[in-house]
């Protein structure tokens, strides 16, 4: 379990570098707004307070989004946080 968290976590720090592109660093992760390479803890720690709002049978489920760095981060990721995957009822 300890090795796919670990795999999970590279894998999403991977991710949000690749798409950064050049020297992949990024504003926004620390106070100071200083450009720094994005870190799998960084990542996770801004998102972890994202929160979905559970549809009703004519509403779609909304991930609500607090800050802007969250949003950023999810369009890095490749996710769409208007539309996300659930499925279908």
């Amino acid at each position: 379990m300890i090795c796919l968290a670990l795999l999970l976590f590279c894998l999403i720090e991977r991710q949000v570098r690749r798409a950064l592109g050049g020297d992949q660093k990024m504003r926004g992760l620390y106070p100071g707004n200083q450009r720094v390479l994005p870190t799998g803890r960084m990542i996770l720690y801004h998102l972890s307070d994202l929160r979905l709002r559970v549809g009703r049978a004519t509403d779609p489920p909304v991930i609500a989004i607090t800050r802007g760095i969250q949003l950023h981060l999810l369009d890095l990721l490749g996710l769409e946080p208007t539309h996300p995957r659930w499925p279908e009822t």
